[in-house]
């Protein structure tokens, strides 16, 4: 009996041919284990940037080491995501690889992405109701409160080029982190290939549309609580509203899309399985 175990990564060919497959998996779920895998990855990606709140709020440390440390953490978001086997709108971008190659339709690929959407949004949404419930905000004196309400206010307020830039910039990082993950064998691999591309896109300000589903409406919420009013001084965050969410949300969406679908998605399906699909059509 052969007893040797293979520690080396997938090669990339090989990498290319499990999101494919993978994406041909996601398109044929069924609406309800879609729908509730959505909600999940949307309290996952919602946890991991309350994480990113709690450590960056009253931070000792320089402005750049805070924001890496806060990546840090946010990465759990993702990790979880990854390893449960939940469904990320953002993370399923990637399925066009499987439409490019012409093993799912485009229908399938707009029903995988608008059911997964609709979750996270249930899920990033329900989870800072959850934590509003908890009273989170009043934690530190309503600091940690101050804090969600200043980064939703930073983010209504990017003008679109930044914004839509910034989300393509965020969605390529994001997918590439599913993309290392593919090259793992262990579920340690998955969390190494993870961790630097999530780091790097939270640490450098990018917009992200299902964790800022959670910021923008966790700030709106800390914005009513008095603890937190106390702390906020002259900050200004009446773009904090249903008009700032939506801005800021479809403007990120429309970037992650490009970033995540176009320059990543289609640049591997070009690389690694545009041949293959020539040599198929030529049977």
């Amino acid at each position: 009996m052969n007893t040797e175990i293979n520690i080396d990564p997938y090669s990339p060919q090989e990498m290319a041919q499990k999101a494919e497959s993978a994406g041909v998996k996601k398109a044929n779920l069924d609406f309800l284990p879609l729908l509730i895998l959505g909600i999940l990855a949307g309290v996952f990606i919602g946890f991991g940037a309350a994480l990113f709140i709690l450590i960056t709020h009253d931070s000792i440390f320089s402005y750049g080491l805070t924001q890496i440390l806060g990546g840090f953490v946010f990465s759990f978001g993702l990790i979880f995501v990854i390893v449960s086997g939940a469904e990320l709108f953002t993370g399923n971008n990637l399925l066009t690889m499987a439409f490019a190659d012409k093993k799912i339709t485009f229908r399938q690929l707009g029903r995988n992405w608008a059911i997964v959407y609709l979750g996270n949004l249930i899920g990033a949404v329900g989870l800072a109701l959850f934590l509003d419930a908890a009273g989170v905000w009043e934690v530190n004196g309503g600091l940690f409160g101050a804090k969600a309400v200043s980064i939703a206010a930073a983010k209504t307020a990017l003008p679109l080029l930044p914004l839509f830039v910034r989300a393509v910039l965020a969605n390529t990082l994001v997918c590439l982190a599913v993309w290392l993950s593919y090259a793992g064998r262990s579920v340690v691999d998955k969390m190494a290939g993870i961790v630097l591309p999530v780091t790097a896109f939270v640490a450098l300000g990018f917009e992200h549309s299902i964790a800022n589903m959670f910021f923008i409406f966790a700030g709106w919420l800390a914005k009513q609580n008095p603890a937190v009013l106390e702390k906020l001084g002259a900050l200004d965050f009446a773009g904090i509203s249903f008009a700032g969410f939506v801005y800021n949300i479809f403007w990120s969406t429309l970037g992650n899309i490009f970033g995540g679908a176009v320059l990543v998605g289609l640049v591997y399906w070009f690389v690694y399985l545009r041949d293959k699909q020539k040599t198929e059509n030529r049977k």
